[in-house]
């Protein structure tokens, strides 16, 4: 069973909002109790949730599914991560997260490993045509880190080799933090065929190759033209206005050169393979 423990309940919302309002209070006896409060109600649901594991750790073949559940669940998941009770290992979760996106890396002829887990450090390594492509960048922040913050949101920062980094900052348009959406229409696109898909006001080309989705943003890095006529021959996509081919099993790298790639768009399956999306910064 994939762990999830993604929380973002309204419960714990309004938690973090009194938290904040605590911390903008002004130093003084009243803050102080309050502060005191707070660390005694803590303390004392993490003993009773200790209780509770001790009590389901007993007897392990009966409860191991009602540990699987509340582990599940964010809510509870969150207390537990706090307490240090949660019944799935870091570095398990760590896999979990990098297995998720592993099928989209491979499409890109990439692969995404763990190397260590050191002082709640994730230390990742991409390999393939993932290792330098500029692309990588975004592969990496719209992809594994959404995988990481859901299967393991108590990771204290994650560390990458082989992220290829622009070679001046002015050379990489800042955009808005993406956001995932729902991508229904790609369902019907059949193998060894492409389809143009209009996703969150920004048109999509997404193409079949070995059964594989692959998704980009419609636009040629050579001429500029839409790719909405573009055909599609194997892995390599033409572009209908100046004919340059792109390799889509290796990051959408053009054919012929190093540096120029269409822009791919993260997709996967989230919410346990149930719901195909992609990442956009609108």
């Amino acid at each position: 069973m994939a762990t999830d423990v993604r929380t973002g309940s309204q419960p714990l919302e309004e938690v973090q909002r009194l938290t904040d309002a605590l911390d903008r209070l002004e130093d003084g006896p009243e803050k102080e109790l309050a502060e005191e409060l707070v660390g005694a109600v803590v303390a004392l649901y993490g003993e009773g949730l200790a209780r509770i594991m001790e009590v389901l750790g007993d007897d392990a073949a009966q409860v191991s599914e009602v540990r699987e559940r509340l582990a599940a669940d964010g809510v509870v998941a969150s207390l537990l991560l706090v307490h240090d009770l949660y019944p799935v290992p870091l570095e398990t979760r760590v896999l979990e997260a990098l297995a998720s996106v592993r099928p989209y890396m491979e499409s890109h002829g990439g692969n995404v490993a763990l190397d260590r887990i050191e002082d709640g450090v994730a230390h990742l390594r991409l390999v393939g045509h993932c290792d330098g492509c500029p692309a990588s960048l975004s592969t990496l922040e719209l992809a594994i880190e959404d995988a990481l913050a859901e299967h393991a949101p108590d990771l204290l920062g994650v560390e990458v080799e082989g992220l290829a980094q622009p070679k001046h900052a002015s050379e990489t348009p800042r955009r808005p933090a993406p956001v995932w959406l729902t991508l229904d229409q790609a369902g019907g696109v059949e193998p060894g065929t492409v389809r143009t898909v209009p996703v969150g006001g920004v048109d999509l080309i997404v193409a079949n190759v070995a059964g594989s989705l692959l998704a980009y943003r419609s636009e040629c890095p050579c001429c500029g033209a839409a790719m909405d006529e573009a055909t599609l021959e194997g892995e390599i996509l033409s572009c209908a206005r100046c004919r340059h081919g792109f390799a889509l099993a290796q990051a959408g790298r053009a054919v012929g050169s190093d540096d120029v790639y269409l822009e791919p768009v993260p997709m996967l399956r989230r919410s346990k393979g149930l719901e195909l999306s992609v990442a956009l910064a609108t």
